[in-house]
């Protein structure tokens, strides 16, 4: 029997062509044809203005280096002495020549090769890594603040472990060991609890050794390391322009050890340096060019990665803060100066508060600094987790800030301009009292919107039937989720656990009883 002309069985049906929804993450890359839109405070002939600024500071004046083999280099490279003992002063051509052939581009290695991170993006856009050298932590169970312990190590690496805008993760400061090893401590837990890569942050010297043997353990061996680095450490400067003995071993250590450097300079304006947005950035781009060009003439060849970190001192109470406005300003201005001025891959705060708690002030802060560092076109966005300027970790805050960062690569991709975006065709032929909600063009494209994990959109009526659920609980959900989902027993061998095991063993011994005869727990 024959169909009514009208009836749904006469009625052909539109062809439909889904788009599978696969969004970028640290991981994985935009469609190819995208760009990124930025925002700076700098025009190009200020940015020029202010590198030559730089090499000022460190042609004129020069910077303490406080490591007599670094020194003695600086010397029989074309340095010239300065007015003080330490001092040296680089020749504007050896500036220009080192920062012309530091590699401008860095391999973040993964112990699985889908962790695997090649900076700077095809893309342009970022990965984020977590906070670093916290000393306390708020529990997910109950928001109890406890200090810093190898516990919590794994559970940062849990939770970190799920969220696929974390590109890297970064060992905090843990009590319960020595005080002195604290840093091997943690760094060999952690680099047996992720597969991810590890960003390497020594507390002594002595310790920089321990924790480069660690590194090659974990990645089978140093020839391992070589090829394909899964840490990464950071060298920083002892604002105002003076670079410790530590740091400087750090530099030799990663040129023997081929691991990736990040070069921090942690000025504080109105502290260690002048209260002036602009003389900040001046101060930390001439230490991270004082460590290129040191790294260039101690370690060539390494990669090395911008890292200013930015803070201002709230001149009412003597803190240090990272997420006011002046710390943003020069954050944004920092970035710029690295990545136009000299084509330095870059790394940041991008996330982070200054209150101590995972409150209002903290999501509006913390979604202030993602932008506008984001915007300045910053290639690593730091600070996940981070609470109380960068001293305290909480997981359910790692959990929002992987949610503010996955909203922020979509924000930074310049939506595309061409007909079949515009979906112009229908558009221009749309019928009186029409809509588009079965267009092919939104059928295709739904899919593609930035769908949030914890954050909530819904109705009164339904936020009152979940109990006033926010995404705060939901995040704490996740982090819990993952804490319990995390193995035991790590994700190294037994042996080479029992080895690195060994090696904090033998720091111990070694490190402690140099400094003070007697192992002493914090």
């Amino acid at each position: 029997m024959e169909a009514a002309p009208n009836t749904p069985a006469s009625t052909p049906k539109r062809a439909r062509t889904l788009r599978a929804s696969h969004p970028a993450t640290a991981f994985r890359q935009e469609p190819p044809g995208l760009s990124r839109v930025n925002f700076g405070f700098l025009t190009d002939d200020e940015v020029a203005y202010l590198k030559a600024r730089v090499e000022d500071v460190l042609a004129d004046y020069g910077v303490a280096i406080l490591h007599p083999e670094a020194h003695r280099r600086f010397l029989a490279a074309g340095a010239l002495p300065g007015r003080d003992a330490n001092r040296i002063r680089m020749p504007r051509e050896l500036i220009r020549e080192a920062m012309a052939a530091t590699p401008k581009t860095v391999r973040l290695g993964g112990k699985e090769d889908r962790f695997n991170i090649d900076l700077p993006r095809a893309d342009r856009g970022f990965i984020m890594r977590t906070g670093t050298g916290a000393h306390g932590y708020v529990n997910p169970r109950d928001a109890k603040y406890r200090n810093m312990d190898l516990d919590a190590v794994n559970e940062i690496a849990a939770v970190a472990n799920t969220l696929d805008e974390v590109g890297f993760i970064a060992h905090p400061f843990v009590h319960g060991v020595p005080e002195k090893t604290a840093d091997i401590h943690s760094f060999g837990r952690l680099i047996g609890r992720t597969g991810k890569h590890i960003w390497m942050q020594p507390y002594q010297w002595e310790n920089v050794d321990y924790l480069m043997k660690i590194a090659a353990i974990a990645a089978g061996g140093e020839d391992a390391l070589r090829a394909n680095p899964i840490t990464s450490c950071i060298t920083c400067s002892f604002t105002p322009l003076e670079f410790k003995y530590m740091d400087t071993h750090c530099i030799l250590k990663a040129g023997e050890y081929g691991v990736p450097l990040h070069a921090c300079s942690l000025p504080s304006s109105g502290g260690t340096a002048p209260l002036s947005v602009a003389s900040m950035a001046i101060m930390s781009a001439a230490e991270i060019v004082g460590m290129t060009v040191m790294a260039h003439i101690l370690s060539p060849g390494t990669p090395v990665i911008a890292t200013p970190l930015m803070f201002t001192l709230d001149m009412r109470t003597g803190s240090a803060l990272q997420s006011c406005v002046e710390s943003l300003q020069a954050a944004n201005m920092s970035i710029q100066l690295m990545k136009r001025g000299w084509g330095v891959v870059a790394h940041t705060y991008g996330s982070g508060s200054d209150t101590p708690d995972v409150d209002h002030q903290s999501m509006a802060e913390r979604a202030w600094i993602t932008q506008t560092v984001a915007l300045a076109g910053a290639d690593i966005l730091g600070g996940v987790g981070q609470l109380e300027c960068a001293t305290v970790f909480s997981p359910v805050q790692a959990v929002l800030d992987n949610e503010v960062g996955a909203m922020m690569r979509r924000f930074i991709r310049k939506p595309s301009l061409d007909k079949e975006a515009l979906n112009w065709d229908e558009l221009m032929q749309i019928r009186t009292g029409g809509h588009f909600l079965d267009s092919a063009h939104t059928i295709a494209t739904c899919r593609d919107q930035v769908a949030p994990r914890v954050f909530r959109r819904q109705g009164r009526d339904d936020y009152e039937k979940s109990g006033r659920r926010t995404a705060f609980d939901e995040a704490r959900d996740a982090a819990l989720a993952a804490i319990a989902a995390a193995p035991e027993e790590g994700l190294l061998s037994a042996e080479q656990e029992r080895e690195i095991a060994a090696l904090a063993a033998r720091a111990d011994d070694h490190i402690v009883a140099a400094y003070s005869g007697a192992v002493a727990l914090i």
